[in-house]
């Protein structure tokens, strides 16, 4: 975790981790019925032009699913990233076959080669491929910063029957990753757009926004509510 949440306040060794913003997320049925936060493949491409626009260090990462039926297998379109984050040349693609940006990657080994120390991630799904990247990069030792609008995920339905809209689900799992693998904030904060991102990327605000800490609140009542349901999931 980390108390700077504004990228002027990060260190020069903050990397930005984009985990699949990929067109199959599009898919009109095979995630589900719906999902939340629809513009956070835009709000990605925000942070990796600010990224960009700083000359921080970028990994973008890419599932590639062994499931012939999956949008997200190589031989579908889905496979390709969406325009808002389409990478540079210069900028590391990573390709992975399970939910961890660190399993089937060198991406720790890279991350070290570097020197990087921090971490801001954002992406899709927030409860699988972008959780379990968080939790990894919190466990391997690496200060973390989730920006929790810049992810999306879909309603699941649990073991017996239960419907969890996504929103409930995105936010669960933020509840659960803030403070204990990573410090969740908002785009806003990411970019301290109290001030000219081109000119700043941010005040040096620290903390979390006000807004994620009552919503997070809010829902850790839900978290004990479904505490030990595991949710249906859909592979990827």
């Amino acid at each position: 975790m980390t108390t700077a949440t504004s990228l002027a306040a990060l260190p020069a060794t903050t990397a930005l981790i984009l985990i699949d913003v990929q067109r199959g997320f599009g898919h009109p049925s095979h995630w589900g019925p719906a999902r939340n936060n629809l513009d956070a493949e835009a709000k990605c491409g925000r942070l990796l032009q600010a990224f960009r626009t700083a000359g921080r260090t970028i990994f973008h990462i890419k599932h590639t699913s062994l499931d012939p039926k999956s949008p997200l297998h190589p031989s579908h379109e889905g496979c390709e990233y969406c325009p808002e984050v389409t990478p540079l040349a210069s900028e590391p693609v990573l390709t992975k076959t399970v939910n961890s940006a660190f399993i089937t990657t060198d991406l720790e080994q890279r991350l070290r080669k570097a020197g990087m120390t921090h971490l801001v991630i954002a992406g899709l799904t927030t409860d699988h491929c972008v959780s379990t990247t968080t939790r990894m990069a919190g466990n391997l030792g690496f200060s973390t910063i989730l920006v929790e609008d810049a992810c999306a995920t879909f309603a699941k339905t649990g073991p017996t029957g239960v419907k969890h809209s996504a929103e409930d689900i995105h936010e669960i799992h933020i509840t659960s990753l803030n403070n204990e693998f990573a410090t969740v904030v908002t785009l806003d904060r990411a970019l301290g757009t109290a001030g000219d991102v081109c000119q700043g990327l941010g005040a040096g605000l620290k903390g979390e926004t006000s807004d994620v800490a009552d919503r997070i609140a809010k829902h850790k009542a839900d978290c004990t509510a479904i505490r030990g349901v595991e949710l249906e999931l859909v592979p990827i």
